[in-house]
């Protein structure tokens, strides 16, 4: 399905270079303007990589992560008045992407729910205040004020960034004795590949939730739900709970999967959530289920893609479709199931990579990707940044897909030393 947008037609604020190339066969030729951080446009080589992809027309230098002002970039760059809808890119491109939506009066999330669901503590203050389950939580200045937090949740704790993704800085603290030596990982994470230096952080710490772990993706126009999934994911064991697969839809019987959908639907209410993806992460606990995470954007780790094999759609064109102001129809129920498993390699150097045709013949299995060779230096998975590789499957349920994308995963070896 193409959309007819005209040249610069759509802006995108925080690249993302997957996206855009999957966007290749739906968007036309120079339909695309991306707003990228100065530091992260050299330190990602992106006017090369941008300038491969047809649909990129130019890439606009602009600080955005730390905050926009709307009227300043608008009269640097005129030409973007004439932007017909507003994407973020990633994370760090939500708030600015809804300011300048809003600024230009185009559909968004809203200035109001983007500021909530870039900061983990205002959005934690908002589910207690909704009456959502939370778990216990406190942002905490210090290490020993994390360590009292942690006495108090019988030794032990999240710690986790409030204004950072994709896994990064978040540590799961079984002994309170050793969250001084885990301090910094989460006060002062590693810089990650699409943030730009100087984004400003706290830290929050949670009680542990223990149960199963979901994500609930809602595609909204004006605060009305238009399209609901539920994913099952599965995560690291450990001290740092990356996530290492998913599968849509979800397992679960029915009445379960409802009570996600309407927790998730109420958390965009109590939110004033307008127009978009919202992607919310939730812990089925004994009491019920557990607000973890919330994005307002498209979700990352390929779940996308897995909506649109299971419900053999076009997901990520619906959505630029309804901020773009339709109301596209999309599946009530799946036709199918898909799932992603990561590829997870032992820290070290990489001496040889292999099973990566007995994984490709797998039945079900759709794409195997591996993201090191020979050669690289692989680091321990502190995020979903550090992971090397997915399996893509699919299968007429979840469980068929699930096992198709594990088994093909455990015929990768890849070899460190």
């Amino acid at each position: 399905m193409r959309l007819d947008l005209g040249r610069d037609e759509m802006v995108m604020v925080g690249c993302a270079l997957d996206l855009l190339r999957g966007l290749s066969e739906v968007l036309p030729a120079g339909s695309v303007v991306v707003v990228e951080e100065p530091d992260l446009i050299r330190r990602r080589d992106l006017e090369r990589h941008c300038a491969a992809l047809p649909i990129v027309s130019r890439v606009v230098a602009a600080e955005y992560q730390t905050g926009l002002e709307p009227a300043a970039l608008l009269a640097r760059e005129p030409a973007l008045a004439a932007a017909r809808l507003v994407v973020p890119g990633q994370e760090y491109g939500v708030l600015a992407a809804a300011r300048l939506a809003d600024a230009l009066g185009l559909p968004g999330a809203g200035v109001k729910a983007a500021e909530i669901f870039t900061d983990k503590h205002r959005m934690r203050l908002l589910a207690a205040a909704a009456g959502l389950t939370n778990p216990a939580f406190a942002l905490v200045g210090t290490a020993a004020e994390a360590t009292v937090f942690a006495h108090r949740q019988g030794g032990r704790c999240v710690l986790k960034p409030t204004r950072r993704a994709g896994s990064l800085g978040v540590q799961i603290i079984t002994d309170p004795g050793l969250v001084a030596a885990a301090w910094a990982a989460s006060a002062d994470p590693e810089t990650a590949p699409d943030a730009a230096p100087g984004l400003p952080n706290e830290v929050l710490a949670e009680e542990v939730l223990v149960g199963t772990e979901h994500s609930v993706e809602l595609l909204l126009t004006e605060g009305e739900v238009r399209f609901g999934n539920v994913t099952d994911k599965r995560v690291l064991a450990g001290g740092r709970p990356v996530e290492t697969g998913h599968t849509v839809p979800s397992a679960l019987p029915d009445d379960a999967r409802r009570e996600l959908l309407d927790v998730a639907t109420r958390l965009a209410g109590a939110a004033g959530f307008r127009t978009g993806v919202l992607h919310s992460e939730w812990i089925r606990t004994a009491d019920g289920p557990a607000l973890v995470e919330c994005a307002a954007r498209l979700p990352g780790d390929l779940i996308t893609a897995l909506i649109s094999i299971a419900y053999d759609c076009g997901f990520v064109a619906a959505y630029l479709r309804t901020l773009r102001g339709e109301r596209p129809a999309l599946p009530a129920h799946p036709s199918g199931a898909a799932a992603v498993e990561f590829l997870l390699a032992p820290p070290g150097t990489v001496t040889a990579v292999d099973g990566l045709r007995p994984a490709g013949r797998v039945p079900g299995v759709l794409d195997v990707t591996v993201g090191v060779t020979v050669g690289d230096r692989v680091a321990e998975v502190t995020s979903s940044a550090r992971r090397s590789g997915q399996v893509l499957a699919w299968g007429a349920d979840p469980q068929e897909a699930t096992a198709a994308a594990a088994r093909a995963a455990g015929e990768i070896r890849i070899t460190t030393g």
